[in-house]
């Protein structure tokens, strides 16, 4: 018997696994079934079970099971340690533009405007900004909505009257696979996905199966990831004793090998990860997927200096688009400044990525335990 979303339910919400990545509403939505919805706190739920067919597919699509394990690797020609990887750099966008609105370099935006450009792309699947923290997935359609979607979106710059209703409880994750929807909509068949590993294995899932909207998906851009973190106000007010600042100060704030708070007065404050597992998101103390490895491209700015990124092709298509960026909207670090910069970075990434696998089986052994 196949299982369901009962069985989701069950296994993967109550004991806190969830990503909230939306993977299984929104294939039942882009098939007109309408068994189920989006809760307000993003996770999904039942909205009419009597149109449940119980076809099983939001069970094998889920990034937290094993179902489709090998189907899936096999997309993307998946092999240990850390998935496929054809090739590593270190980059940054040209336009200065780019640069200013990105937040480790501007490669990201820089390809998808590149991929717009050369008529590759309709749009992107992308996150707008709609407060401090706070991200919403986003179908860009123009070459302003991609510019406008740039960066990670950690920005306090505005003041901190922002904090509270609203945004009194907010998050650095947003579930990019719910704009799917839009894909069958406005069908469009040839659009680029930026998400966090989790949304790139199960958009890769989808497409094992062959199964609507993720046909009309061609690029997969796949961002690194530590964890993801909850903004409350308890949590704000935890964060300020552990750095000793106060958000008033505040103008930035960005992830990389760990949290940085940046001051007006240009301190740089580093909070280890190790300290900040009261606001993680509790699915991400159980995902074991650092670098995307599941994705055409995956990017980072772990192992670069500032205002550069870690860019790590791993199918010939995104081999690809980079080398078709490479030299019109992108540039790499001199080897003659660094020879080994490019080893060098991806030597950390495979230290965070053996790192996060570790933290993933602890927190699993300890959950079975507990």
């Amino acid at each position: 018997m196949e299982k369901s979303f009962t069985n989701l339910i069950e296994e993967v919400q109550k004991p806190g696994l969830c990503h909230r990545c939306g993977g299984c509403v929104t294939f039942c939505s882009a098939i007109n079934f309408g068994a189920l919805e989006l809760g307000p706190d993003g996770s999904p739920r039942y909205k009419d079970p009597e149109k449940c067919i119980e076809c099983g597919i939001c069970y094998m699509i889920c990034p937290v099971n094993h179902e489709l394990d090998n189907e899936t690797r096999n997309l993307v020609n998946w092999h240990e340690p850390m998935g496929n990887v054809i090739g590593t750099t270190v980059a940054r966008a040209m336009d200065p533009e780019v640069r200013a609105a990105g937040t480790d370099g501007g490669v990201v935006t820089a390809i998808l405007l590149r991929l717009f450009d050369q008529g590759h792309i309709d749009g992107a699947i992308v996150c707008r900004q709609t407060g401090p923290f706070q991200r919403r997935p986003a179908l860009a359609r123009t070459r302003e909505d991609i510019l406008a979607a740039a960066g990670s979106h950690y920005d306090v710059s505005h003041g901190m009257e922002a904090f509270g209703g609203e945004y009194a409880t907010y998050t650095t994750y947003s579930p990019s696979i719910q704009a799917f929807g839009a894909l069958s909509r406005e069908h469009l068949g040839r659009v680029a996905f930026v998400g966090t590993p989790c949304q790139v294995k199960t958009l890769r899932k989808m497409q094992a199966m062959g199964i609507v909207p993720s046909d009309a998906i061609k690029y997969t851009l796949g961002l690194f990831c530590t964890r993801n973190f909850l903004f409350g106000d308890t949590e704000r007010a935890r964060l300020e004793q552990i750095g000793g600042f106060s958000w008033d100060d505040i103008v930035k704030v960005n992830v990389r090998e760990r949290l940085q708070i940046f001051t007006r007065d240009g301190e740089v404050k580093k909070i280890e990860f190790d300290k900040l597992d009261f606001m993680t998101r509790s699915a991400c103390r159980y995902c074991d997927d650092y670098s995307a490895e599941y994705a055409d491209l995956s990017f980072g700015g772990v192992g670069a200096d500032p205002g550069w990124t870690t860019v790590i092709s791993r199918t010939p298509l995104g081999r690809a688009a980079l080398a078709d960026a490479r030299g019109t909207v992108i540039e790499q670090r001199s080897v003659s400044e660094k020879p080994k910069y490019a080893s060098d970075a991806m030597a950390k990434v495979e230290e965070l990525s053996r790192k996060k696998k570790a933290a993933a089986i602890r927190h699993r052994g300890e959950r079975r335990v507990g």
